[in-house]
């Protein structure tokens, strides 16, 4: 059952919540309609993991915001961040609002609100404090924001708490009543400076010890201070600021650059207009209401990430602890694990240029640390799951034109990182004795079962992961040669391609599945469908051996081969759809919590399955890829709470709805190809940067009508699944005809 939540607040007596009806109503008189599809609680209770938040923020901006709270289920808010600094990695400045008398249990006091009175939009927040009686709202700029307190009419008591989320050092000083400056201590090492300003004068203080002081400064750990606003005072406590990650003097520039000048309705509707632009650029016609609001969500989601830090024309880089001056936008918060699969190539048709920066600032943070990152966040690289796919992503872009980035030292970096570095799932640096194998016999070895890890580099939880590593290296190894031969470097080519084969090495005809092997070279005798620890980590990484058995998206056609041909590469697609678990749910999901989503053993909910379903076009089936896409994306992506299968990552997960949505994906980036699955929509449009439009139509397209009958690009026959990138950003047109009963042999 689809479940549609009230898109705007419902009208209610108390005049607390006039304000927020009134920017709602405002809202809702300009925005286009696209506008009106975006649920940014879609997806806020997780299936098992981690749910979706509620994000406000602009496009690929520094300053994200969200409610603290478990997920939608919690009827009670801990506190509001002045900023969310790294996707589902901390926040910094923690402000709320109280009617009480301040007390030291002030802080720690949680916040019951009503969910029906909560208003979320990407650029608009509004919740109503029940026992509080106050109304919050809020409104993102770029590095500053606006929040907003509507106290009960002649409240006798009305005061703001700040506090800080970590547990480095951090500074809080309240000067003249109403001026605010901060630092808090991000990741034990990066300060996070924040200035503001309150629209009234109150008494400040701090607690200090467990007691309340008059202090307004205040030097330390785990910092709270207040101020208390007197009766003749304001009913609406409005606090402006901005953020700094270079110092305390950027923030105030920041502060006078976005609001110091500026209202709560004019940078909302500053807010606004640059999510019209964004979302708008992909216009869409047909399909259900429920999946209009599924794919602008989505859409919504893939714009949160990378963000742009640079400030005044200088940024902090957490890759050498220094600020840089440069005019040009600095990009962090990016886990390509998950995002080079679809997210970066989605980027690369709506927003080629800033998919450039992006990249660009791949190179900076490669000439500034020595490597390039895997996970880059601002205090660094996190080394965070397995392989190098930024090296898929920098092929990927420069095949499609994108060349403003310094390719030499791009290239530089991804050779540093495939000769130099180690493999090892979560660990940065050189390689070690188990790359040195790698790189000697062509696959990264095992464990037997129970025997003990000897080499000292291996993170204690995550493991070897030898099968993931081994399939893994050998995409970013394709990529590498890959990009070698655009660049001419014929030797370096040729060892590459060699080693784009190391798959090869761990493919055990009998089991029909890549097997994990000793270091001797014998297979090692598992259950692909459990064996290997928590997340099968041994061998695979958070998914089983089924999963495992199609991550060679680099050599569609040497897979088959593997599997004997194309028509056992379908069957072996077949059963992996409905092979049974073999156990209950709640034994596998004790050892396999991110595979969700479940569809026999194919896992929706974890990103290595995306390609999946979109290989049935390269196994001689098509018709089935245009099955199983509808059918996921109707049962696992609803727009209610519930509706993303797995952990989003910050628009990894959606960009695969914003592409499947309209009928074509990048089953291999690296290679500027698309192939083609089903659209829920009659026509898609897509703006492009270079004033042409690309357009797709799905004549009697429908719920029931999902097979494509026939297909034209650009007037003329078109009798296999893909078009290329280049035909797509000239400004081509895909037709096709649709029907409730597949075509068997179109795009064979």
């Amino acid at each position: 059952m689809v479940i549609n939540f009230p898109r705007f607040v419902k009208t209610v007596s108390a005049g607390v919540l006039l304000s927020a009806l009134s920017v709602s109503a405002i809202a809702q008189k300009v925005a286009p309609s696209a506008l009106n599809y975006i649920d940014p609680r879609i997806g806020n209770v997780g299936a098992l993991l981690e749910p979706t938040r509620p994000t406000i923020h602009q496009p690929n901006q520094m300053i994200r915001v969200y409610p603290i709270r478990a997920d939608y289920i919690d009827d009670q808010l801990t506190s509001f961040p002045l900023n969310m600094v790294s996707h589902r990695m901390g926040e910094v400045f923690s402000v709320k609002p109280d009617t009480k008398t301040v007390t030291a249990a002030s802080w720690d006091e949680r916040m019951p609100y009503d969910h029906e009175l909560e208003v979320i939009h990407p650029w608009y927040y509004s919740t109503f404090l029940i026992d509080k009686n106050i109304t919050v709202e809020l409104t993102p700029g770029k590095k500053a924001g606006i929040y907003k307190f509507s106290f009960p009419a002649k409240s006798a008591s009305k005061s703001i708490l700040f506090g800080t989320y970590n547990d480095g050092k951090a500074k809080w000083e309240l000067s003249n009543g109403n001026e605010l400056t901060g630092m808090e201590t991000y990741h034990d090492e990066v300060k996070v400076y924040v200035y503001g300003q309150l629209n009234a004068k109150g008494a400040a203080g701090t607690l200090q010890n467990g007691e309340l002081t008059k202090k307004t400064e205040q030097d330390g750990k785990n910092l709270k201070s207040y101020i208390t606003f007197g009766s003749g005072t304001p009913d609406v406590i409005e606090l402006k600021y901005a953020i700094s990650y270079v110092s305390a003097e950027q923030a105030k520039q920041n502060f006078k650059d976005e609001v110091a000048a500026v209202a709560f309705n004019t940078l909302m509707q500053s807010a606004k207009a640059a999510w019209s632009k964004v979302v708008n650029q992909i216009q869409v016609e047909g399909g259900t209401e429920a999946q209009r609001r599924s794919f602008y969500t989505a859409l919504y989601r893939s714009n949160e990430r990378m963000v742009n830090i640079s400030e005044g024309g200088k940024y902090y880089s957490g890759y050498d602890d220094k600020v840089h001056e440069s005019n040009r936008p600095f990009y962090v918060d990016d886990w390509v694990w998950d995002t080079y699969l679809a997210l970066h190539p989605l980027r690369t048709i709506l927003n080629p240029a800033m998919e450039s920066d992006m990249l660009n600032s791949y190179v900076l943070m490669y000439q500034q640390s020595g490597w390039v990152p895997t996970f880059p966040v601002l205090f660094g690289d996190t080394p965070c799951m397995n392989g190098f796919h930024s090296t898929v992503t920098f092929l990927d872009a420069y095949r499609k034109g994108i060349r403003g980035f310094d390719v030499a030292k791009a290239y530089e970096g991804v050779l540093k990182n495939a000769n130099e570095a180690t493999m090892l799932p979560w660990e940065n640096g050189p390689k070690c004795e188990l790359d040195d194998f790698y790189h000697e016999k062509g696959y990264f070895p095992a464990l037997k079962k129970g025997e003990k890890e000897t080499v000292k580099l291996v993170h204690s939880w995550e493991k070897r992961q030898a099968v993931a590593v081994t399939l893994g290296g050998a995409y970013d190894d394709w990529a590498v040669g890959q990009f070698a031969g655009e660049l001419n470097k014929t030797a370096d080519a040729a060892t590459f391609a060699k080693r784009a084969n190391n798959y090869k090495n761990l493919w055990n005809n009998d089991k029909q599945l890549f097997i994990p092997k000793d270091s001797e070279g014998n297979f090692i005798d598992i259950d692909p469908k459990y064996d290997g620890g928590m997340g099968g980590r041994d061998f695979y990484d958070e998914n089983n051996g089924w999963t495992y058995l199609w991550q060679v998206q680099h050599d569609i056609d040497g897979l088959a081969n593997l599997m004997g041909g194309k028509e056992k590469m379908q069957a072996r697609l077949d059963q992996t759809f409905r092979e049974g678990l073999g156990m209950s749910k709640y034994q596998f999901w004790s050892k396999f919590p991110d595979a969700t989503g479940l569809v026999g053993q194919y896992s929706m909910g974890n990103e290595p399955s995306f390609h999946i379903p979109y290989l049935y076009n390269y196994a001689g089936a098509p018709w089935k890829t245009q099955k199983r896409i509808r059918f996921l994306l109707d049962v696992w992506y609803k727009d209610n709470i519930f509706g993303i299968p797995g952990d989003e990552d910050g628009g990894g997960m959606s960009a695969f709805v914003v592409f499947s949505s309209m009928g074509f994906y990048p089953i291999t980036p690296g290679k500027p190809i698309y192939t083609i699955g089903s659209p829920v929509f009659s026509k898609v449009t897509i703006n492009l940067t270079n004033g042409k439009h690309f357009t797709m139509k799905a004549n009697n397209c429908s719920v029931v009508n999902k097979y494509i009958q026939s297909a034209k690009f650009n007037g003329k026959v078109l009798n296999k699944p893909t078009f290329t990138h280049a035909e797509l950003m000239a400004g081509g047109t895909l037709e096709l005809q649709m029907g409730p009963k597949p075509n068997k042999g179109w795009g064979i």
